[in-house]
Formats: structure tokens, C-alpha cells, sequence
């Protein structure tokens, strides 16, 4: 049972009690979404009805906070096609900034080709795909089992999202859709740390005579990092020091991290202050057509 005081309580909160948490921060605006599992857990038609009005009333939140709230879409991608329907109506219709998805569908990654018309409309549109992290898939799930909370956000959410990241990487996605944007979180799932292994040990397979680039240039072209939940100086420093600050994207995990402590981290980071704000505001800004 959830604590009716606990973090959960914000998370239908689109009002004033959520502006206020905002307010005592600092923060002007919040980009929502729908938190996991999300609607990839329905059937295909339950997923598309609630995909449409959940983003409609994602919308409607939106259009009367427009200075305070911007919004990533919900994407049925148990039907693909439906799903970059949904993201062309979400962006050009309801005026949302680009999608969240929660890692896997029902095991299926989104490397598969048959998810590829949602990152094609994405590409086409100009808008980023955010991917969630979520429980392992069944088939990697067991060995995580041993241990409780595993598998959650204390090591599985973060690998598996890892993963996945490298999976898109590993299929070629972005040869073919070059200007495709990812958002990962938590200082970018341990993709920065990984970096220089990755190209070191990508050369010595088969993966070298396939893709155009090496794993780095991809990550560092391809994807953004947000700081959400990894309130680490090390972790930063070693997310900077890889990507630049042009690739970090200020983010808090809200409700469940303190929105005052996410400012203060970022206000602290031994950066320059042109870094900092384009952590802080600057590079979302651009990546998602927000006003300045």
C-alpha cells in the first residue's frame, strides 16, 4: 500500500501542489510524462484508447499551465504503426514535445526493425524519444530474482535501459535515421563510463565492419543524458568529461528525488556557470523547442 504522504502523492498532482514543490526550487518548468509501466502493459486496443487519452489529458494540463509544463506522449508500440500515428498526433495536434517509452515491450526491444516507423516518424518530426527504464525482460529477470529489489532501481532499471541503449546502437538505427535523438536518464544509465571499453573491445568484432561509427560517436551524436535521480559529482564529472555538457539535460526523477536537491547539485558542480546553464535549461530548450 502506497503512503498517502510517500512521493506517489505528486504523482497526480498537476496543479498547485506540484507548482509550489517547483516554486520552493527554483524550477520554472517540468516536462511531464506518464510513469512506468505505461500503456505498453495493456493489449494492443486497450493500448491505443488509453495512449489517445492519456496524451489528450496530458495536453489539456499543458495548454492551461503552457509556461510551467511541456509533455512527452505515450506510444502504444505494441502496434508500431499505431504508435507513430499516435506520436504525429501527439506532437502536431496536442503540442507535445516528443515520447517516453518504458524500455521493452513485453520482452520485445526496440532494436527490432518493426518498431523502426516510430523512430522514423521521430527523426521526421524533430522530437526525441525518452527511453524509461523497467524491470528486466522475463527472459534476463531470474538471476535478479535471488536478491530482493534487484532487479528494481537498485541495479536492474539502470541495466536494462543500459542495454537497451546499446542494442539500438549495436542494430544500425542510427545509420539509417542519423538525426534520431535518445533521452536516457540517471546520468545516462552507465553509458559515459562505459564508453571507452566500448570502443576499445568494438573493434575486435563483428560489429566494426557493420556500423558506420564507433559506439562513442553514436552515443555522443545520438543521445542525451539527464542527471534524474544520480546526484553523484563523480558521476557527473565523468558524464562531462565524455560527452560535453551540450549532451546533459537537467532532470530530477520528481516525485521521487527532491527537486531542491537536484538545483543545488547542479548549482554546487564544480563547472563553469555557461555549463551550468546549459544543463540547467539551455540544451533542453533546443532539443525540445521550448522558449527561453
Amino acid at each position: 500500500m502506497n503512503d498517502i504522504n510517500g512521493p506517489d502523492r505528486f504523482l497526480t498532482e498537476l496543479g498547485d501542489k506540484r507548482l509550489r514543490e517547483m516554486d520552493k526550487a527554483g524550477i520554472t518548468m517540468q516536462v511531464l510524462s506518464l510513469t512506468a509501466p505505461g500503456v505498453e502493459a495493456f493489449s494492443s486496443a486497450d493500448g491505443i484508447t488509453w495512449a489517445k487519452r492519456i496524451n489528450d489529458d496530458l495536453s489539456t494540463t499543458v495548454m492551461k499551465y503552457p509556461e510551467r509544463f511541456a509533455g512527452f506522449a505515450s506510444l502504444p508500440l505494441q502496434e508500431p504503426e499505431a504508435a507513430a500515428d499516435e506520436l504525429q498526433r501527439a506532437v502536431k495536434k496536442l503540442g507535445l514535445k516528443g515520447a517516453l517509452v518504458n524500455s521493452h515491450v513485453r520482452g520485445e526491444y526496440l532494436d527490432n526493425p518493426k518498431f523502426w516507423v516510430v523512430f522514423e516518424k521521430a527523426e521526421k518530426l524533430g522530437v526525441p524519444i525518452y527511453i524509461h527504464p523497467k524491470e528486466p525482460s522475463p527472459d534476463m529477470l531470474k538471476p535478479y530474482l535471488a536478491y530482493p529489489g534487484l532487479w528494481s532501481a537498485l541495479w536492474g532499471y539502470g541495466a536494462e535501459a543500459g542495454l537497451h541503449a546499446i542494442r539500438l546502437i549495436c542494430s544500425g538505427l542510427f545509420d539509417k535515421y542519423p538525426n534520431l535523438k535518445i533521452i536516457i536518464g540517471h546520468m545516462g544509465e552507465a553509458l559515459p563510463f562505459w564508453t571507452w571499453r566500448l570502443d576499445r573491445q568494438w573493434q575486435h568484432t563483428p560489429m566494426a565492419k557493420i556500423l558506420s561509427k564507433k559506439p562513442s560517436q553514436y552515443i555522443k551524436e545520438n543521445f542525451l543524458i539527464t542527471t534524474s535521480g544520480v546526484f553523484s559529482v563523480p558521476a557527473l564529472l565523468c558524464a562531462y568529461l565524455t560527452l560535453g555538457a551540450e549532451n546533459i539535460l537537467f532532470a530530477v526523477d520528481f516525485p521521487y528525488e527532491s527537486n531542491e536537491t537536484a538545483v543545488q547539485f547542479i548549482k554546487d558542480a564544480p563547472i563553469n556557470d555557461s555549463e551550468k546553464e546549459k544543463i540547467f535549461h539551455l540544451n533542453a530548450e533546443k532539443v525540445l523547442g521550448l522558449k527561453g
